[in-house]
């Protein structure tokens, strides 16, 4: 039987290879899938329906978090748990958390303890909208238990569906990069907890969320650039685009040297996100 309290909301963008895993073990804990399909170019939607799902098609890419802001109002659960694809949640992991929503009402995000393919425990040090508890090494300290912290990763985490919808979800001007770090700087600064939930476990295939292409690189460093210029000029943090621009715009023409097609996808495509927010530009 499902859980009654809780959906899963997966965005979707050529996630065909990592698909099967994820909606497989949250199938197999009972717990029901939204996927929300980013005008996918494999068969990621019609593999999503054959596991059971839930699917939105969007008619174009719409972003992570415009694409999770449409999942969330879909859904008609107390909770919502938002889930990259490269994600595989352990049994257990949801009720986990849910049992950590019910002993903390007064917090409205919880994350699990992440892990990644090598073992390591990814937990955030540091951010760069950190309002209280600023780390500014980013020195890596695991909490021994549960604990509350300003900042947690996107890539899985539960979150009260009203508190979402009421701030307004995902910042819908982001396509992608920082639209957690701006939703945890929102609970936190409506007065709501965040808690970390160590014994609810998370494999996180990290990169995993869409096929390798050309392009990809560039378009994924664009947003990245962009978005923290975006961010910093929305908390009136100092301006990080034109050093970023500088920087990149010299890492580039040295990789193109090398001929090596990721380097400059990589660092072009940081030039490139740093120059168009520099001009104004929007990100969709």
């Amino acid at each position: 039987m499902s859980r009654q309290d809780v959906t899963a909301i997966v965005v979707t963008f050529d996630s065909a290879h990592a698909l099967p895993e994820c909606l497989g073990v949250l199938r197999a804990d009972s717990v029901p899938v939204i996927v929300v399909d980013n005008a996918s170019t494999d068969d990621t939607a019609a593999m999503a329906e054959g596991q059971g799902g839930r699917v939105i098609r969007n008619a174009r890419n719409e972003g992570y978090g415009r694409a999770n802001n449409i999942g969330v109002r879909a859904a008609d659960t107390e909770f919502v748990l938002i889930v990259n694809p490269d994600c595989i949640v352990d049994r257990g992991a949801v009720a986990s958390l849910v049992d950590a929503a019910r002993r903390y009402p007064d917090a409205a995000f919880f994350a699990p303890q992440i892990v990644e393919p090598s073992g390591r425990v990814f937990y955030q040090p540091r951010s760069l909208l950190a309002a209280s508890l600023t780390n500014p090494g980013g020195k890596l300290v695991l909490p021994e238990g549960e604990a509350c912290a300003p900042f947690f990763s996107g890539a899985c985490f539960l979150i009260r569906r009203e508190a979402f919808l009421r701030l307004g979800g995902f910042d819908e001007n982001i396509f992608l990069f920082y639209e957690d770090d701006d939703l945890c700087r929102r609970v936190a600064d409506s007065g709501s907890a965040l808690i970390y939930v160590p014994q609810a476990v998370v494999r996180h295939g990290r990169g995993r969320s869409s096929g390798d292409k050309p392009g990809r690189v560039f378009t994924s460093r664009w947003h990245q650039a962009w978005s923290r210029a975006y961010v910093s000029r929305k908390y009136g943090l100092p301006n990080p685009a034109p050093g970023m621009f500088a920087v990149n715009a010299l890492k580039t023409v040295g990789a193109s040297l090398t001929l090596r097609r990721k380097l400059v996808e990589r660092y072009g495509g940081s030039a490139a996100g740093a120059w168009a927010a520099m001009r104004g530009r929007k990100a969709f």
